[in-house]
């Protein structure tokens, strides 16, 4: 094949996708949408690779043809099944943003924050990390916190109190540095 005529046909299968994208372009965006799912990127995506393979092909194409839609449909739903069986194939993408945006358990801040507590704790007084321990961490209530300490109830509220200024006090510190 000569130059010249590889040039004219380039130049006819170039006419031809230019008048079937003219003419089918929201019809065929329109389906690939359906078949999509509504996912507008991949509709366009599949619009465009059907419209590439009507270029490769145009050759084939009937331009006499009452519609080039049947055709086009095919292509696409074949794109989208194609799509769907490469996406069953390899694992799941995890998304567009940075992997530092991506949720995921943090491990970490439950263990400091349970370190803090801990030693907040611990640098209360003995009577009242005692009364803490009873009611909050042991979820005794008042009553049983003081049968349990020998205490009246009123001097367990008292140190619960405190306690809870002095760990509001001591919990502040180190963020404040």
């Amino acid at each position: 094949m000569t130059q010249r005529r590889k040039h004219a046909r380039r130049r006819d299968a170039a006419a031809i996708v230019e008048s079937l994208y003219r003419e089918y372009r929201s019809p065929l965006l329109a389906f690939c949408l359906n078949l999509t799912g509504g996912d507008r990127h991949w509709a366009e995506d599949v619009a465009q690779e059907t419209m590439v393979r009507a270029w490769r092909r145009a050759d084939e194409l009937d331009p006499a043809a009452v519609s080039m839609m049947p055709w086009l449909a095919t292509v696409a739903r074949r794109i989208v099944i194609d799509d769907l069986r490469a996406r069953n194939v390899r694992p799941q993408e995890v998304g567009q943003e940075p992997l530092e945006f991506v949720p995921g358990r943090d491990l970490i801040e439950p263990m400091l924050r349970r370190i803090v507590v801990t030693d907040a704790v611990r640098g209360l007084p003995r009577p009242q990390r005692e009364a803490v321990v009873e009611t909050m961490l042991r979820d005794r209530s008042v009553d049983d916190a003081a049968r349990h300490l020998a205490v009246p109830v009123g001097t367990v509220k008292s140190r619960v109190h405190y306690a809870v200024r002095a760990l509001r006090v001591s919990l502040a510190e180190p963020m404040a540095s």
